[in-house]
């Protein structure tokens, strides 16, 4: 068989009809990812931010060196997603734990990807760590339209003091003419514990669902994803009943939320773990028109976590975990303390 185009594969779609006769169509497919960058800061002091307690900050040697593979390191992994399958990098990535713009154009560009010309959106967020959400888009396949950030208040449960945390980060375009809308998000951590931090972790999801219904207030037939590492299951409160996610594609109604990643959860499976447990706090859901069976514009394929071996460290108190950038006060030579996640969308080619 010819080769195809980069972004054109052919699928075997069952039509069940009365003959229960099958074709073969030719799809353009297309990657959208997440990725929990792990604490990428520069190497340089920015006297506006608390910084100096990032990893590579506190290292007294090499930062500038360790940096460099860092953003190497990030960079394999980006240019790695959906490659296999789609034999390009991906269409969109939502990213989070950045510093600022610099550490993404160093990312963008970098050898292996270059080439693929990649976009930013991002915009600094007030959290008291100084990282941020961001999305990197490929600019001869999406084209923004509207981006905005979206504040986040919350407080904590005893000294009743502002939490500065991650904003919410809203992007609306066209994927080759198709209009979607990516919200990037990067919740609350557990810190103090699940329970206690709970109520930060519902907050972020009420924005988001708030978010959510804006853009289907004007159309009930938006394409939404929602992405990011939300610090929570995706059987947690704050997804399933703020969200009110379904694992099942039949039960998800006009303006509901189909969340393919509890059923990975389900099956035991996450994207980082502590203490021996995983947990699957990254997850791209969407609503549903992505999963109309109408090719003629993009619709969901298919979900998966992207964990290929490279990125699973072989030994050590974190064998099998994901492959960390930072331990014990030193840079590893790794990725990330948590594994992607991405989802394929086809649309059919014409005749």
């Amino acid at each position: 068989m010819k080769k195809l185009n980069f972004y054109v594969i052919v699928l075997h779609i069952f039509l069940y009809t009365k003959a229960s006769s099958q074709e073969k169509k030719i799809y353009k497919i297309h990657t959208v990812a997440f990725y929990n960058l792990e604490n990428f800061f520069d190497p340089i002091d920015d006297p506006t931010k608390f910084d100096e307690a990032s990893p590579i900050m506190e290292l007294n040697v090499n930062r500038e060196e360790i940096y460099k593979k860092k953003v190497k390191n990030m960079a394999r992994v980006l240019a790695d997603i959906g490659k296999e399958d789609t034999n390009n990098a991906p269409a969109i990535i939502g990213v989070c734990e950045v510093e600022n713009r610099e550490v993404l154009e160093a990312i963008v560009n970098d050898t292996l990807l270059r080439d693929k010309d990649y976009g930013i959106v991002h915009y600094h967020s007030p959290d008291a760590r100084g990282i941020d959400v961001a999305l990197l888009y490929q600019k001869k396949l999406f084209t923004p339209i509207s981006t905005s950030t979206h504040e986040l208040k919350i407080f904590d449960d005893q000294t009743r003091k502002r939490v500065y945390t991650r904003d919410q980060l809203l992007v609306s375009g066209e994927l080759e003419g198709d209009l979607i809308h990516l919200i990037v998000n990067h919740w609350p951590s557990r810190s103090g514990g699940e329970a206690r931090s709970r109520p930060k972790r519902v907050a972020a999801a009420k924005l988001t669902k708030h978010l959510v219904d804006s853009l289907q207030s004007i159309d009930p037939y938006a394409k939404v994803f929602v992405m990011g590492d939300l610090n929570d299951d995706p059987t947690n409160e704050s997804i399933k009943k703020v969200l009110k996610t379904e694992k099942s594609k039949d039960k998800v109604g006009l303006k509901g939320i189909y969340n393919p990643y509890e059923n990975y959860f389900k099956d035991g499976l996450g994207t980082t773990a502590y203490r021996d447990a995983w947990s699957l706090f990254d997850q791209i859901m969407f609503t549903k028109p992505l999963l109309e069976k109408d090719y003629s514009s993009f619709r969901f394929y298919k979900s998966g976590i992207y964990n290929k071996n490279y990125l699973i460290q072989k030994a050590g108190a974190y064998k099998g975990y994901p492959k960390r950038s930072w331990s014990y006060g030193g840079f590893t030579d790794g990725y990330s303390d948590h594994f992607p996640v991405y989802v394929y969308l086809v649309r059919e080619v014409s005749n």
